[in-house]
């Protein structure tokens, strides 16, 4: 019996060993649902693999003073590199507009109906007692794209950068040698030169005319009804201004914040105003992978994990949470990483360890931005869990049966 009973315990050792040699290759030829902290860590550093040349950042305070700290892209930059060339008071006629002109004449007048009969009069010798001063309103005048306008016994009259003081003086100087003291009022009645286009999410797209008030760019939004969607917050807004072929956007919230950037209005400027919901992305081993919109005017990254469920117990790493973004190419120099001068943004990694309870409060401060993408690491126990667990469903029906059978 002792010889029989050493050989079995002998091959239930063998067994044994077989069984975790089995176990360990069968995790490896499980398939992953995405890298680990040691992974992640390895394909950063391999150039192969990491051809977009990102670099990981971990989230410090320092990093948070450095991000609160940006500035937003200006619209100011537009106004200083575009410095206005002509009058600013947006008074000045150009092409297209529609000028209504009135002259008012003494004695004999050259625009009123009555002045051929008052002429037939005279020559028929009859005392007729000439009107003290006689109004009379021009039907309206077109300015043409060469901005000439034509009018009657004035003749043809270069208008374009004039004022409609400037407009009046010189029809008046050409009617001065037809006329008895003429004198002139003119009004743009359709003003096309000194006027913007407001379009996209604004509840009444038009051309909207700027007046010598001079109107800023939140001023011309309202003009054009603003937003169309009242219940979304203003962040979800992005304003582009399109002026002498140059393009800037910005949120319309930062432009609300910043009286700075709600810049002059000039004669041909283009302003845009769209809606895009800000989302973020969740992958890896949380309790969801989903596409998640804000809907709150800012989110915290604390706040965008504890949407999904947060990191799932049996499978995560809860020590190497990483997020994805494309940084704006100034932060990235001042956090001394390479960078092509000629980028504008660049990929990055910022990496949050949620094992140090100090750096809860940092995701309570650390701000998601549109287009985030959240990467909740597995743990490297992660293919023997989900190992052991292919066993079970596979011999638990098993052992069911045989203690039925008992």
């Amino acid at each position: 019996m002792g010889p029989r009973r050493h050989r079995v315990r002998k091959g239930q050792r063998f067994a044994v060993i077989g069984g975790v040699i089995l176990l360990l290759a069968g995790c490896n030829t499980l398939p992953d649902s995405g890298p680990t902290e040691a992974q992640f860590n390895h394909a950063q550093r391999d150039q192969k693999k990491n051809t977009l040349g990102y670099g990981i950042v971990e989230v410090t305070p320092e990093l948070i003073a450095l991000l609160d700290g940006e500035a937003p892209p200006a619209f100011s930059s537009l106004d200083k590199d575009n410095a206005p060339t002509t009058h600013t008071s947006n008074d000045t006629v150009g092409p297209g507009d529609l000028l209504q002109v009135a002259i008012y004449e003494v004695g004999s007048a050259l625009f009123s109906p009555s002045s051929t009969a008052m002429a037939a009069s005279s020559a028929s010798g009859t005392s007729t007692q000439p009107s003290p001063s006689t109004a009379s309103s021009l039907p309206l005048l077109s300015v043409d794209g060469s901005g000439d306008v034509d009018v009657p016994f004035a003749g043809q009259i270069h208008v374009t950068g004039m004022t409609t003081d400037q407009v009046a003086e010189a029809i008046q100087g050409r009617l001065k040698e037809k006329s008895q003291s003429p004198q002139v009022l003119v009004r743009i009645a359709s003003d096309i030169a000194n006027s913007v286009m407001v379009y996209g999410g604004v509840r009444r797209p038009s051309r909207v005319p700027l007046t010598p008030n001079r109107e800023r760019i939140l001023d011309v939004i309202a003009l054009a009804g603003g937003q169309e969607r009242l219940t979304q917050p203003d962040e979800d807004y992005v304003v582009r201004l399109t002026r002498n072929n140059r393009i800037a956007e910005m949120p319309l919230k930062a432009i609300e914040n910043d009286p700075s950037q709600n810049i002059l209005m000039q004669p041909g400027d283009r302003v845009q105003l769209t809606f895009t919901p800000r989302s973020f992305t969740v992958f890896g081993a949380s309790g969801q992978v989903t596409q998640t919109q804000f809907t709150l005017p800012t989110l915290t990254m604390a706040q965008a994990i504890s949407r999904v469920g947060g990191p799932i117990d049996s499978r995560s790493d809860p020590n190497a949470v990483y997020l994805f973004r494309f940084e704006n190419a100034d932060i990235l120099h001042r956090l001394g990483m390479p960078i092509d001068d000629s980028a504008p943004t660049a990929p990055v990694v910022y990496k949050l360890d949620m094992m140090n309870p100090s750096n809860y409060f940092l995701a309570q401060k650390f701000m998601m931005r549109d287009r985030d993408l959240i990467y909740v690491a597995n743990s490297s126990s992660n293919k023997f869990y989900k190992f052991f667990g292919l066993i079970s469903t596979i011999i638990a029906p098993g052992i069911t049966a045989a203690w039925i059978a008992k």
